[in-house]
């Protein structure tokens, strides 16, 4: 096969089939979350508004590992509640600046 140009038949239907593709909506949505960012989105986390539950629940999870570790001294509930708990400040942050906003 040569590499050279398509004849001008095989080029329209290639024309429409991209014009069509286009067009799709979903397939642009599937397509937008497959690409490979090198930088985290930063805008999605600043822009993040917890509802009260949500940050309820996390206090509630913090506090039952912070005693079960206390307890315990088991590394995995002392190393989960230190997963849990930097969330649970940044949570707990958003939610009192959500209050304060004019």
């Amino acid at each position: 096969m040569t590499t050279g140009r398509l004849p001008d038949h095989e080029q329209r239907i290639l024309d429409e089939v991209e014009r069509a593709l286009r067009r799709d909506r979903r397939l642009d949505r599937r397509l937008r979350t497959l690409r490979l960012r090198r930088r985290p989105d930063l805008s999605r986390v600043a822009h993040y508004r917890p509802h009260v539950l949500t940050v309820g629940l996390l206090l509630a999870v913090s506090i039952a590992l912070l005693v079960t570790g206390i307890v315990t001294s088991r590394p995995a509930v002392i190393w989960a509640f230190s997963a849990v708990w930097p969330l649970t400040l940044f949570a707990s942050f958003r939610l009192v600046c959500r209050w304060t906003e004019p």
